[in-house]
């Protein structure tokens, strides 16, 4: 097979875009708006877009919404300011300071014409979106404000705003009258949800003390208690027939109540999803526009309900540290993505959807996948390996028999033809390897069980004719085992460090090994002597892999590049930087040899790298072409005497020496003598020179002004732009200051050079005098 070295890549980055925090959706029902840190990214969660990123204030932000018709952003942070942005630009329109303590709670009518903002001192202000100014100044609650909602539109006869508060009181205030109507006191903790029928006759409240409450809101009267048995986090009611309230919370499910009986209409089904601490995921938010439940939860996902509670998809918001990474699917469409989580992530490449496989009791640290990308290997704290069928994303066989976390597994690499795997190794903390037996109802037994190394194994791998399986550990040394008796048939020495990854070769007898000594090591598995070694990393290299039909080296380290060595010449081919911290997983997708790779980092942010060398090749290729053809026209222009277009077109080429010699040369020939250059028609193309070709034609005689040889050509095109170009459209061309600055010392001594001259001219007039007086004959 012809071998294709990779030499360029394009990068796809797929950012995280959610850290916590508030959540605002846009009525659209695809305009997202999420706390990044102290950022705000807006994205459009149907295509995965990022519309806008803006930048905080340095302080924590406290709270944010986006308006329904998506076109302004309000934010507050605890800097007490709040500041309200265009959409999609990010045009900060203005900024005002809003409370006297931070603004917990912020909310939009839905003509988007006012913002009502709730702050930690227990006042509600109004404010006017379109113009900033302050409206309403409402004040009565005893605690922090905690829930805000608006019902009517401005300029209506009913408009109302409902404020709950940390001291467990529902505060009904009328806009128009500006007045306090009724204070509903039923709740005994933090109110976090409100919500208005869509006729104003009822409001909905939740809180943390386990209960919603339907209220009356012509007579403010308490109509029934449903007590939903867990904290809420928030709450609000459905459209359509009837009274269906929507609660979410600590519990992690979106729950439907009949609020006339308080029945339980329906839940949602979802797996148990833990977080990096083994808790629970809950819900912190319900997002509802245009009949689209979306819940937020606590680990940063986003999960789109339909009017059944079933799922319709899922949305990352943050990965978290990316332990591990792995292409799956029979197309290798999907990613397996480790998140230092009890979870996996089955998410899409490049894109942002992804479903859960739960299953692990404690963090997963490993992954591997079959050969038809169908079965994927997991592995992790709790001392436990399972293999899951990626199509149906359920769970087939469950290895126990660790004593220690399981920091490597490997499936077999040979071709499944349908039927499960039929083995798994795995290595652990517990410094032993198993190998493993798969039945066909997916019973797990270990086959053999050998102590393997003396530290943790990081990291295992199995020889594509599934004979031989190879171990990395931290004790420096990385081994190959025989698959059959599991007795070790080589030891690979010679790093430094703790051995982090290992790799068989899939076309050569070849296994190569990255370390925490810097280096990417590859050895031969006929005699297990190190071939090659690759140095050239600044800090540990994590992972490696072999793409290019075996010929290439891929490598990822703690420096947070991203390496790709050709083995044949030991050089670097391309180093590839798209990552702020350490890429702990790489990827290289299969079915087309790598011409797709993904990277993950310790920050969450996975890159897609598409491998674009034939096109670099074929640019390059297309690019000298017509460098040549361009020189032929520039050497036929010169041949005429066309100095017009000789000059734009050395211009064009970039070529300064040929430019200079055509200056010289007209200069040389001299054919009008009122001109500058010596020909109008080069004094005409200086004259006719755009901002760019000024700034390119600028930095040539800076250049040549340095040499004493061409300062006289530099001085008479400096002289010529000066003539012709206003001072106005000279301060266009970047770096201008500095580029003059440059020209005035090496002018000055230009000047005093020939100055000296002038005066030394004067000492030869007078010798030669003298002299004439010698040959004159004196009369005695």
């Amino acid at each position: 097979m012809e071998t294709t070295e990779k030499t360029a890549f394009e990068a796809v980055s797929v950012e995280p875009f959610y850290t916590g925090g508030k959540t605002s959706l846009a009525d659209d029902g695809y305009t997202l708006a999420t706390s990044f840190g102290e950022d705000v990214v807006v994205t459009n969660i149907k295509t995965g877009e990022e519309i806008c990123r803006i930048e905080g204030d340095s302080e924590i932000l406290t709270t944010l919404e986006i308006s329904p018709d998506a076109q302004y952003l309000v934010t507050c942070s605890r800097s007490l300011t709040m500041r309200t942005y265009r959409i999609p630009s990010g045009e900060l329109v203005r900024s005002a300071r809003a409370h006297d303590a931070p603004v917990i709670v912020m909310a939009i009518d839905s003509s988007s014409s006012l913002v009502a903002t709730g702050g930690a001192e227990g006042t509600v202000k109004v404010w006017d979106l379109e113009r900033g100014f302050v409206t309403h100044n409402l004040k009565g609650h005893g605690g922090v404000v905690s829930a805000l909602k608006f019902f009517g539109e401005q300029g209506g006869s009913v408009w109302r705003l409902a404020s709950g508060a940390d001291d467990c009181k529902i505060r009904v205030w009328d806009l128009v009258s500006r007045k306090c109507l009724k204070v509903l006191d039923s709740h005994n903790s933090v109110i976090r949800g409100l919500s208005w029928s869509s006729d104003g006759g009822i409001l909905v409240s939740g809180g943390r003390d386990k209960i919603v409450n339907v209220w009356d809101a012509n007579k403010f009267k308490l109509v029934r208690t449903i007590p939903v048995g867990e904290s809420i986090e928030t709450a609000g009611i459905l459209n359509g027939e009837g009274l269906r309230i929507y609660t979410g919370g600590e519990m992690g499910v979106v729950k439907i109540w009949n609020g006339q009986t308080s029945a339980l209409i329906a839940a949602q089904v979802q797996p148990a999803v833990h977080n990096k601490e083994n808790e629970r995921v809950g819900v912190v938010d319900i997002l509802y526009k245009t009949d689209k439940l979306v819940s937020v939860l606590s680990d940063q996902t986003f999960v789109e309900l339909d009017d059944d509670l079933k799922e319709v998809r899922r949305i990352v918001g943050f990965h978290d540290q990316i332990i591990d990474m792995t292409y799956v699917g029979e197309d290798e469409s999907k990613l397996a993505v480790v998140t230092n989580a009890p979870d996996i992530r089955i998410q899409t490449v490049g894109g942002i959807e992804t479903n859960v496989l739960t299953g692990h009791r404690d963090n997963v640290i490993a992954v591997d996948r079959s050969f038809d990308g169908t079965w994927l290997a997991s592995s992790g704290k709790d001392h436990e390996a399972r293999i899951w069928h990626v199509p149906t994303l359920t769970c087939f066989a469950v290895c126990t028999g660790h004593a220690g976390s399981v920091g490597g597994v490997a499936l077999p690499r040979l071709p499944l033809e349908g039927r499960p795997p039929q083995f798994l190794i795995t290595g652990s903390q517990d410094l032993t390897i198993k190998k493993w037996n798969i039945a066909k109802d997916g019973t797990a037994k270990a086959e053999y069980t050998r102590k393997a190394h003396e530290k943790d194994i990081n990291a295992l791998d199995v020889s594509p004719n599934d004979r031989l399986f190879a171990t990395a550990s931290q004790d420096r040394t990385a081994k190959v085992w025989d698959m059959n008796s599991g007795e070790a048939v080589g030891v690979l020495r010679g790093h430094k460090r703790g051995v982090w990854s290992i790799k068989f070769n899939p076309y050569e007898k070849q296994i190569v090994t990255g370390s925490g000594d810097k280096t990417v090591k590859v050895w031969s598995l006929n005699d297990f002597s190190c071939l090659r070694t690759f140095e050239g990393h600044t800090n540990s290299v994590l992972r490696t892999v072999w793409t290019s039909l075996g010929s290439q080296i891929v490598s990822s380290g703690g420096d947070g590049l991203i390496k790709v060595w050709t083995y044949a010449s030991g050089e670097c081919a391309v180093t590839l930087d798209n990552h702020e911290d350490k890429v702990w997983s790489l990827a290289v997708r299969g079915s087309d040899d790598g011409a797709q790779m993904v990277s993950g980092d310790g920050e969450g942010t996975i890159t897609v790298w598409k491998d674009i060398s034939d096109e670099e090749k074929a640019a390059k290729k297309a690019a000298a072409e017509l460098q040549v053809e361009q020189e032929q026209q520039l050497a036929n222009y010169v041949r005429s005497k066309d100095w017009e277009n000789a000059i734009l077109l050395a211009l064009t080429l970039n070529q300064p020496y040929k430019l200079f010699c055509l200056f010289r040369d007209v200069l040389a020939d001299r054919q009008d003598e009122d001109s500058i250059m010596g020909l109008t028609k080069v004094d005409n193309v200086i004259a006719g020179l755009n901002v760019e070709q000024l700034e390119l034609l600028i930095k040539r005689v800076r250049d040549w002004n340095t040499n004493a040889r061409s300062s006289v050509v530099a001085q008479r095109v400096m002289n010529c732009i000066l003539v012709n170009h206003s001072v106005d459209k000279l301060s266009q061309v970047p770096k201008i200051s500095t580029m003059t600055d440059a020209l005035i010392p090496y002018s000055e001594r230009h000047f005093n050079r020939v100055d000296e001259m002038y005066d030394e001219s004067y000492l030869l007039d007078y010798a030669l005098n003298e002299m004439d007086f010698l040959d004159t004959p004196q009369v005695v």
